[in-house]
């Protein structure tokens, strides 16, 4: 088993592999490239996601403000009609899959790579050909349809998020939350269900 297959299934891999880099090179470049176009390049950008998401289908737009940060372009999906703000970041070390219809806000991160709380377990090493190694593993990310994550969220390694919740500003979120639910908090939690109630016609009072 290749260290890049170790990566996909959660097994604790050498993440300066060769077979891992060349894949994080492809994907850093592109989003180098990416964020250097004028912002009213939109054939530019979209020309760009394509690369970085070949596989995916955009739906109705795919809008990501730059700056992006996309670790590893192989081990994220993205659903249809999806928005981030500027500073998005997918940390790579196992995958994360995003549903359709997801707002994402400024200065999110997903960060599915793990280290060892074990600080002799975390150091990067040499061997003796002089080529360095560091051992982590990783868990995946799951973000169902419908999903607001506000600004300066980070999600980590493991976690699944029910459809059409909301996560509020500044959470960290280090475990599941269901469908339908507004949470927030370090450590995020679930503070109450959305009703119908929470429709911004009705509470603005303008429609």
């Amino acid at each position: 088993m290749t260290e890049y297959e170790k990566m996909q299934k959660g097994i604790i891999h050498d993440s300066l592999s060769e077979d891992i880099g060349k894949a994080q090179r492809k994907s850093r470049l592109i989003c180098e490239e990416y964020n250097r176009l004028s912002a009213a390049d939109d054939q530019g950008k979209q020309r760009l996601l394509k690369e970085l998401f070949p596989s995916d289908d955009f739906g109705l737009y795919r809008i990501m403000e730059a700056p992006i940060f996309i670790d590893n372009c192989n081990e994220i999906k993205i659903g249809r009609n999806f928005y981030s703000n500027i500073h998005f970041s997918f940390i790579g070390g196992c995958t994360a899959n995003i549903g359709d219809n997801v707002f994402i806000g400024p200065y999110c991160t997903l960060a599915t790579g793990i280290h060892s709380l074990l600080a002799d377990e975390r150091r990067i090493t040499v061997d003796e050909n002089g080529v360095l190694h560091d051992y982590e593993y990783g868990r995946a990310i799951i973000i169902g349809d419908d999903v607001w994550i506000a600004s300066n969220v980070t999600i980590c390694g493991g976690v699944r998020i029910g459809s059409g919740s909301v996560i509020g500003a500044g959470s960290v979120v280090i475990r599941d939350i269901p469908p339908g639910v507004l949470a927030a908090g370090n450590p995020c939690r679930v503070i109450r269900k959305i009703t119908e109630e929470d429709s911004m016609y009705k509470r603005v009072g303008y429609r």
